[in-house]
């Protein structure tokens, strides 16, 4: 039987690259993990790669199809490692980065708090253009002015300019004037707000064009990279990047609109809850995705993962879709340290190089990680499988300051690291519930990443919840994710207009004109015709409100005044549900109209490799302030019986904790599902 090119998901995190590989011929998928290498991320990839086809018995040639999310971008911007970049804006508006909203995260504080500010005003060039609301040009750009601006470009060693109009979301006619005399100037990148956030709200529109127009050269130098790398190994696979919307994107259009990534690694978390939940008849489910720098909160509802208009990064606004998560600085690298004589963990992180101090690579500060190990949690001689063996002594050496200072044994205070991170993520994952009028009692937790499992139990004990879900493969459940995603565009249109019969006409352009763009993409993308899907929706509010609920319009084949009518009725609804209040006697309107393109990527039913690692057996663990011998099982041990704990599960990239009181099964899928005895558990 000949075997169809292997598929490769590889998600590069702050700490660790993750890898998983699906055999489509088979469906079996094998997981691999390697050191990040934050100099160079594209080496990091490279020996994933590697290490997986050495490990596994195939050749690197044998993949032809790789799935990529990084942080590559989040940390570009978070370490300020951009280029020098300048903002064109009209004239009257070269300081709205710097108005911004007049919102306060504090509002106590006698002190607005700092913005970030990635272009400083001297860098802020005016022209004198300008774009009516209804889209009508009332003053064309002067192509000598723009001439002249870009020759000071030049001069000034600008590397990449964002190109952001008054109105140029309604008409793009002046941006696209300046940008392509712009783009005649050597090695500038130039970016338009037109192509990379489309909408009202000027603030956030220029503040992601900025964002976008300084990541340019950052993807395009990390891509050539990366392209350069597979070359030299022999690979030959086709490239996709994944976008913070959860879908993939080619590295033309992720080098073109880098904004778009910069959630790319924890959407593919996400992905796999929604999985998660179908697989194992789950309606909702809270994920928290620990890796080794931080931890990603996802919430999985009614069967669906929620997605935003916006986020946040850095305290930059970013006005573009993608999937809801919540990150904290919480994670197996986090540092621990005093504040005076409080002790603090995170979010400051040891990252992959040094690292914590059990990893022997020169990290001497303790870690949430060698807090995990000293408590005997840990098999530091089995670490990712025995490939990376951990040092008891210096993790208790890197605890032994902070214990001193606070007249503590080693133990104790590793166990205070611990709680603290515990109470860190089971915080995160209250507000997430709480923000959506949930209760945490009516969810499962999912636990993954690989540091997720030992913080499990207790995380779902101080929430009150009664199931954990340990998935197959947890340790890089993000690049599982990433193996189910699917090409995706967004698309969108804005423009105020009221939702009634005498509107009809006018949406039904729109969303025609919408469609013909996504179709003209996927083209491009050369995506079979049976391949494709489209989605419909659109941001509405109550006139005179300040903020919209994306509401689907699902089947919309043709824009008719009943179709209008039966969105509006579908916003009402909505809007009941998430304020507890309607207001069906007021007109709505229209803010933008979104459309969603999907090219299909081509689904197997998988099955995980569970790898027999270790044996059964005891080891000493610190619990109920004593060392104490604790069953310790492999995780292929568990079968459909339930285990009670105390117990550790020790697999090949991860270990579980199972407290007191929890009893552990296996799934029929391959996950493992602990419940709380006291809530019922078979």
């Amino acid at each position: 039987m000949t075997r169809s090119p292997l598929r490769a998901a590889v998600d590069i995190g702050g700490t660790f690259t993750d890898v998983q590989i699906l055999d489509p011929t088979t469906g079996m998928v094998w997981d691999f993990k390697a050191a990040t290498t934050p100099r160079d991320p594209s080496i990091g990839l490279i020996n994933g790669l590697q290490g997986a086809a050495e490990r596994y018995g195939f050749s690197v040639s044998d993949i032809g199809l790789i799935l990529h999310g990084s942080t590559i971008a989040t940390n570009a911007v978070l370490e300020h490692r951009l280029p020098k970049g300048a903002l064109v804006t009209t004239k009257g508006f070269r300081d709205i980065l710097e108005i911004g909203r007049h919102m306060r995260h504090n509002v106590y504080a006698l002190r607005a708090e700092e913005r970030a500010l990635l272009i400083p005003r001297d860098r802020r060039y005016e022209l004198d253009e300008r774009v009516l609301a209804d889209g009508s040009v009332e003053r064309p750009v002067d192509p000598a002015q723009v001439a002249k601006l870009g020759a000071q470009l030049a001069q000034d060693g600008i590397t990449a300019v964002a190109v952001g109009f008054l109105h140029g979301y309604r008409n793009p006619e002046n941006e696209r004037a300046t940008a392509e005399i712009l783009a005649t100037v050597p090695g500038l990148h130039v970016t338009t707000s037109h192509e990379t956030s489309p909408e009202i709200r000027e603030f956030e529109r220029m503040s992601t064009t900025v964002l976008n127009a300084l990541l340019k050269p950052v993807i395009s130098d990390y891509l050539e990279r990366v392209e350069a790398r597979l070359n030299d190994t022999g690979i030959a696979a086709r490239l996709f990047l994944v976008q913070s919307n959860g879908g993939v994107a080619t590295p033309s259009e992720a080098a073109r609109l880098p904004a778009r990534l910069l959630l790319s690694g924890p959407s593919g978390g996400a992905i796999a809850m929604v999985d998660l939940a179908r697989r194992n008849s789950l309606a909702n489910v809270v994920g928290i995705d620990m890796g080794g720098t931080s931890s990603d909160v996802s919430v999985v509802q009614d069967g669906r993962i929620e997605e935003t208009a916006s986020g946040e990064i850095d305290g930059l606004p970013v006005r573009l879709p993608m999937v809801e998560i919540r990150t904290i600085g919480a994670g197996g690298g986090s540092l621990a340290r005093l504040n005076g004589d409080a002790l603090r963990v995170g979010p400051a992180s040891a990252g992959a190089e040094p690292g914590p101090a059990c990893y022997l690579r020169g990290g001497v500060e303790p870690t949430v990680t060698d807090a995990n190990l000293h408590l005997g949690l840990i098999d530091g001689d089995q670490f990712l499988g025995g490939a990376m063996p951990l040092g008891r002594a210096e993790a208790a050496n890197s605890l032994q300051t902070i214990a001193t200072a606070l007249d503590l044994s080693v133990e104790m205070t590793a166990a205070g690291i611990r709680q603290i991170a515990t109470a860190s993520m089971a915080d995160a994952v209250r507000l997430s519930l709480f923000e959506k009028g949930s209760d945490p009692g009516e969810f499962a937790l999912a636990a993954f990443g690989g540091a997720g499992g030992l913080h499990a139990c207790d995380i779902a004990e101080d929430l009150d919840i009664g199931q954990v879900v340990f998935p197959v493969s947890a340790s890089t459940l993000s690049a599982r994710g990433i193996l189910m995603s699917d090409l995706r565009h967004d698309l969108m249109h804005s423009e105020l207009m009221l939702a009634d019969a005498e509107m009809a006409p006018r949406a039904a352009e729109v969303v025609k004109d919408l469609l013909s763009r996504a179709k003209a993409q996927l083209d491009a993308d050369e995506m079979p015709q049976g391949a494709r899907a489209f989605e419909i929706s659109a941001d509405m509010r109550y006139r005179g409100q300040a903020f919209e609920i994306n509401t689907p319009w699902d089947d919309v084949a043709e824009v008719t005044p009943d179709a209008l009518a039966a969105l509006v009725a579908r916003f009402h609804d909505l809007h009941q549900d998430r304020y507890a209040h309607s207001a069906k006697a007021d007109p709505v309107e229209i803010v933008t109209i979104r459309a969603k393109a999907l090219g299909l990527m081509e689904r197997t039913e998988v099955t995980a490799a569970i790898a027999n690692e270790g044996v059964a057996g005891k080891r000493q663990v610190w619990r109920d302030g004593d060392w104490r011998a604790t069953p310790v099982l492999p995780r292929s041990d568990i079968g459909d019986q339930p285990v009670s704990g105390p117990l550790v599960v020790d697999e090949a990239y991860s270990a579980l904790w199972i407290g007191a009181g929890w009893r552990v099964r296996a799934l029929d899928g391959g996950d493992l599902m602990a419940e709380r005895q006291n809530e019922g558990a078979v």
